[in-house]
């Protein structure tokens, strides 16, 4: 092989085959993106009434690999439909190549075990896209039954979860390389931990109320397609009173950060999360009282993605930990000073 090909070989396969904490936290960036954009689309093939464009599974139809013109269908349905399951192959991809990486960096490291964590949190991105796979394709042959809907996009939500996890532990690395192994100490106080533990207990449940949200209304998808038999105006209150009881939690996080002293890190991501969600609000109430335009809605399922991003980010940032200083801080000890000689008499 040419001297030339083998460098640019090496350049290319680098960060899979020879991974640094950088290209480590470039990949599980990537992944973070991959996942969020099909979370996104699929959001956009429900609320377009896509979701039967392809009414059989793994094939478009029973007639059919591809997209194609199917009863009951446009062909802009179709493509919308078929348009996100191609998404999966660039996916799958970036999900392989973050667990190759991970794999490599565990056995590039002098005491692999540490790095266990990193292998198991890489090997979610594979095992979610099969998962997901395999779920979209329940959805589908159960005609969009609100439930298995609800799992889709909940289980998406935990991959998402997983992506950001090992992003922000690879950051970690990146900002402090070779510090792993010594004592360490929380940067920020216990109680702030513990807010922001409940932060994502009641993210979880507000993703799990939007599901349920959408999956009664008007946008579940075509006439035709099953809802959950409960009122539109209850669940939509109960989506809000969480929303609420996530707002108070967020800013009593931030204040706490902010009077604590915490790491400037810590306090820059609490405003983040506290600016994402607001924009949430926001627009969960004008799409309300627009009765629910697709577009907005579809925004308004983006955000919560990125909400959930956000506050799992804020989450890792409040656990961080600093190597404790070991240094002897006792007192010095000074050396004698050195006494004249006497002179010869």
């Amino acid at each position: 092989m040419p001297v030339d090909l083998k460098s640019r070989v090496t350049a290319w396969t680098g960060p899979v085959l020879a991974p640094t904490p950088v290209s480590m936290r470039r990949l599980a960036l990537a992944g973070v993106i991959a996942d969020t954009v099909i979370m996104s689309t699929g959001a956009a093939v429900r609320l377009s009434a896509s979701g039967l464009g392809c009414p059989d599974w793994p094939q478009c139809s029973t007639a059919d690999v591809v997209a194609s013109k199917n009863a009951g269908q446009t062909l802009l349905n179709t493509w919308i439909e078929f348009g996100n399951r191609l998404l999966n192959f660039p996916l799958v991809i970036i999900a392989a190549l973050i667990f190759i990486a991970a794999w490599r960096f565990r056995l590039a490291e002098p005491d692999g075990r540490r790095r266990r964590g990193l292998v198991w949190l890489a090997a979610a991105q594979p095992l979610g896209v099969v998962a997901q796979a395999v779920i979209g394709g329940i959805v589908v042959l159960t005609k969009l039954n609100p439930a298995t809907v609800s799992v889709h996009f909940l289980v998406s939500a935990a991959v998402v979860a997983a992506a950001v996890a090992l992003h922000m532990r690879c950051a970690a690395m990146a900002r402090t390389p070779g510090t792993s192994g010594g004592p360490e100490t929380p940067t920020t106080r216990r109680e702030l931990r513990v807010i922001s533990a409940a932060l994502v207990a009641v993210t979880c449940l507000m993703l799990a109320a939007g599901t349920v949200v959408t999956g009664t209304g008007p946008l579940a998808g075509d006439a035709g397609v099953p809802r959950y038999k409960l009122p539109l105006e209850g669940v939509t209150q109960l989506h809000a009173d969480i929303g609420w009881l996530l707002a108070g939690l967020s800013i009593a996080l931030v204040l706490g950060l902010r009077l604590s002293g915490a790491p400037r890190r810590a306090v820059r991501a609490g405003w983040i999360m506290l600016a994402a969600l607001g924009s949430q609000g926001v627009i969960g109430y004008i799409q309300y009282f627009t009765h629910l335009p697709a577009g907005l809605v579809w925004v308004h399922v983006t955000g919560s993605v990125l909400v959930w991003i956000a506050v799992l980010r804020l989450y890792f940032t409040v656990r961080e930990r600093a190597p404790v200083n070991t240094a002897r801080t006792g007192p010095v000890v000074t050396a004698p000073s050195r006494q004249p000689e006497p002179l010869d008499r």
